[in-house]
């Protein structure tokens, strides 16, 4: 009976609920995400918003079953045919859903999922692909290494080679999104992308190679697919006019690629091999200090007990906050607040 009845709560219920606490109360908004990494994420987009008359609850969609990602939040709306009422959602004033955008930002309306991510008023998206996108903004990856080997010695210019990655990528990376767009995406699919784009070898020291290796991959699959299909220059172009018009430049193209390959298959390993030298200068440092051996062994146990996991501070960072597109998620909540109040 407990579990029917909470599959029935939806933001009438949560508005009913707020009615009845009082109008000096704070007016309580539930926020729907997929995952437990996405709970503190979204506490950080939400949370500047709370004042004395709102405050958010970021939650999972289920308690019950534990089921989790976009499409359990998703569930949130109720078809026409499952309700039997027209356009009956859950989601609502009182009740949000916040979702990575994944490839439904770029489909732009072409699939049932990126018409609800795209047109409810009470989705919001990433813009990004998901929310390791933002914790892999490459000018805030000096800070994450920093935070890992508390050294702040600049050996490595992250955003000039992701500039240049993006760039590198670019080109195959709009014949993904055309291939998802009109549904020949089993020809060439994200994991397909993906493979395709992983740097390998990267070396600090001459990283310029795995951007050669990107470069000649991306161009080896864009000329087999310019003969698979080749009438489908116009298309391709209209595809890479319309996805610059979303935010995507050539420059920051590694924003919109699967998050989490991006986060375990390419930061993180960079920042592993990054982190290793900052660690092992700040070593070399202790030893040639002009200390007492012991004090010298102390310092280094002090260091050493002060490191930080590349993965764990990854995820903790909060360096994107002034990315335009993170900006752009935070002027959508501001205008729905802004609606909300209107209709109180």
């Amino acid at each position: 009976m407990a579990s029917r009845l909470k599959d029935n709560i939806n933001s009438k219920y949560i508005e009913a609920a707020n009615a009845l606490a009082g109008k000096k109360s704070k007016r309580r908004i539930v926020a729907y995400v997929e995952s437990y990494d996405d709970v503190y994420f979204w506490r950080t987009v939400l949370s500047r918003f709370e004042d004395d008359k709102v405050f958010f609850e970021v939650m999972l969609p289920s308690k019950v079953n534990l089921t989790r990602g976009k499409k359990s939040v998703l569930m949130n709306f109720i078809s026409k045919e499952e309700s039997g009422k027209k356009n009956e959602e859950r989601v609502g004033p009182d009740m949000i859903a916040c979702v990575d955008a994944d490839y439904d930002y770029m489909l732009q309306g072409a699939t049932e999922q990126s018409t609800k991510v795209l047109y409810s008023p009470y989705v919001f998206h990433t813009y990004v692909y998901a929310i390791e996108n933002y914790q892999c903004y490459a000018p805030s990856l000096h800070d994450v290494c920093v935070a890992v080997t508390l050294n702040d010695h600049r050996i490595f210019d992250f955003r000039e080679y992701f500039q240049q990655y993006s760039e590198a990528i670019f080109p195959l990376f709009v014949w993904n999104i055309l291939m998802y767009r009109n549904g020949n995406y089993p020809k060439f699919s994200i994991s397909d992308f993906n493979h395709i784009i992983e740097p390998g070898g990267f070396n600090v020291q001459h990283p310029e190679a795995s951007l050669l290796n990107v470069k000649r991959k991306v161009g080896v699959k864009i000329r087999e697919l310019q003969r698979q299909y080749p009438d489908a220059k116009d298309e391709y172009l209209k595809t890479k006019d319309d996805i610059r018009r979303l935010g995507v430049t050539p420059q920051t193209t590694y924003l919109y690629i699967q998050g989490h390959n991006l986060f375990d298959s390419i930061v993180a390993p960079m920042l592993a091999k990054v982190c290793n030298l900052l660690r092992q200068e700040r070593q070399v440092e202790i030893y040639q200090a002009q200390a007492h051996r012991t004090q010298k062994r102390n310092e280094m146990s002090c260091y050493e007990n002060s490191l930080h996991d590349i993965k764990a501070m990854l995820k903790k960072n909060t360096g994107y906050q002034q990315s335009p597109m993170f900006i752009r998620l935070q002027e959508d909540i501001a205008r729905y607040l802004s609606e909300l109040r209107v209709k109180s």
